[in-house]
Parts: structure tokens; C-alpha cells; sequence
């Protein structure tokens, strides 16, 4: 879980806490129910957890969604509902059955989560009121992530286009003789750009349409912003090899290189800053 990303909405006055794990959301059960009462939120999911419609509710979505899902314990579990002495935690429950809907996090900072679908429908037990306004502002939220990362995403989409033009001027200006046909130069600009798609990719531009095929663009269409931003700064950088003479090898050795090292920065950046992080100020 050190890899989540977290953030937070504010739910009729209430701070509910959101963890983002590759596709999907958990909502923190316990926020939710502090809405109801603060000081005893562990009683209040354990009590909605003796409910027979929660664990039925609960076993299908894990049927559903989950492939490693125990279905003989839940089936035990079901038999002892009604029961004065049945009692069902969440971390009963993921350990009984291998549930992977429900998250324990222990700690000061932890809690119990759930995938967003069980989420709101906690919420809705606790109030049908507050359900709307989780999902509202959770759907706020999502939305402004999307908004951010579509303009990101576009932002570098623009500058790797620029630097492209660079780029190609460089292999025009230096590696291209005067008289040749179109159709020679567009050979040589083709493979300046498998260059820069073999640093970065690790491919050529016609082995990653041979392995995806039903890909509506290309490599770079498909790019991460990461990916996006390295690409621009190796497109210039390659525009510069040329003028300086090194040979297609030498380039691709020192682009790959840069390649990785960008990425590794990068990367380790943007988690820190999903992680809620920030970057140490340079030394003066």
C-alpha cells in the first residue's frame, strides 16, 4: 500500500479519505462512519457487517471481481448469521475469505476501506442523504484528475510535436544529401524517428503496430506523460548529436541512456508528488 495515492473530499462537513490503487478507489469506511459517530466507528461497520443483506451483498461482489475469492468460508460465514455470537470484522472477513473489496489499515492514519462500489453502499446504509453527496463529490473529484492529466498529457503531446520539427530540421540540414527523391528523404527521416522510438520505446514504430494491431493511433499516442516529456528532451538532444557528427549508434547509445536516467527521475518524482510529497528546494 506505500504506493497508494491518497487524497481527500469533504462530504457534508466530514474529511473522507481516498486511496488510489492502479484502476481502482477504496473510500475509507471509517470516515464514513465517523459522519454517523465519531467515537465509535469500529462498532458501527462491525454492525453493518452482521447483516445478512451486507455479507450477501459483500460475497458477490467478491465472486464478481475477485478470482481467489473463498467461497467455502463465505458459505460457512453465511450459516452463522442470525447468530447472538456472530461477529464480522473486515479483517475477519479478508482473511477468512481473501476478500480484496474490503482493506484493513491499521495504524493511526488507517482504518478500513472498501472498493468504492461497497463505499456507497455503506454510505447508504448509514444515510441516503450522505451517499449523494459522497458520490457527488467523489465524481467532482475524479473529474478534476482527469481534467489535470488530459491537460498534461496534451501539454507534453504539443512540445514533443515542436521539438520534432527541431529534430527533423537537424537530419535535413545535416544527413540528408541535396539530390535524392521524397521518397529517399522520408526514408531517412523514418529512421531518425525509429531512433528516437528505439531509445525510448524499445521498439521500432512497425514492431509496435505488428504487436497492436487494433491500436487506433501510435506508440506515441499511447504514451504516458512521463514518456511524453522524456521524448521531447531527446528529440532536441538528438537534433544536437547530429549537428555534432556522431554516427546513428553512438546516438542511440547516449539516447537510451538518458532515456532511462529521465525516466527514473521522473518517475520517482511523480510518485513522491502522488504521494503527497514535495521536492527538495535546491542548494543555493
Amino acid at each position: 500500500m506505500s504506493k497508494d495515492k491518497k487524497s481527500s473530499i469533504s462530504v457534508q462537513g466530514t474529511a473522507i479519505t481516498i486511496l488510489s490503487q492502479r484502476e481502482d478507489d477504496y473510500i475509507s469506511l471509517t470516515d464514513i462512519a465517523r459522519y454517523k459517530d465519531s467515537e465509535r466507528t469500529d462498532y458501527i461497520i462491525q454492525n453493518w457487517m452482521r447483516n445478512r443483506n451486507t455479507i450477501e451483498f459483500l460475497g458477490l461482489w467478491e465472486r464478481l471481481n475477485n478470482p481467489g475469492f473463498n467461497p467455502i468460508e463465505f458459505d460457512g460465514i453465511k450459516n452463522q448469521i442470525g447468530l447472538n455470537s456472530f461477529v464480522m470484522t473486515a479483517k475477519r472477513w479478508i482473511e477468512g475469505t481473501g476478500a480484496t473489496g474490503l482493506i484493513s489499515k491499521p495504524g493511526r492514519y488507517g482504518g478500513t476501506f472498501a472498493h468504492k462500489d461497497i463505499a456507497f453502499e455503506f454510505a447508504s446504509w448509514v444515510s441516503v442523504e450522505f451517499k449523494l453527496y459522497l458520490i457527488k463529490e467523489f465524481q467532482r473529484l475524479k473529474d478534476d484528475e482527469n481534467s489535470r492529466l488530459s491537460l498534461a498529457w496534451n501539454l507534453n503531446r504539443t512540445l514533443s510535436k515542436l521539438n520534432y520539427r527541431i529534430h527533423t530540421d537537424a537530419i535535413k540540414a545535416h544527413l540528408i544529401p541535396a539530390a535524392i527523391t521524397p521518397e529517399q528523404a522520408r526514408i531517412t527521416y523514418a529512421n531518425e524517428a525509429d531512433v528516437l522510438n528505439v531509445a525510448m520505446f524499445g521498439q521500432t514504430a512497425k514492431a509496435w503496430r505488428d504487436a497492436h494491431p487494433k491500436a487506433a493511433g501510435n506508440m506515441r499516442d499511447e504514451a504516458g506523460i512521463e514518456q511524453l516529456l522524456v521524448l521531447a528532451n531527446l528529440e532536441s538532444l538528438n537534433a544536437e548529436f547530429i549537428r555534432m557528427g556522431l554516427t546513428q549508434g553512438e546516438r542511440l547509445q547516449k539516447l537510451n541512456a538518458t532515456a532511462i536516467r529521465q525516466l527514473q527521475s521522473l518517475s520517482a518524482n511523480f510518485a513522491l508528488r502522488r504521494l503527497g510529497g514535495a521536492d527538495e528546494e535546491p542548494a543555493a
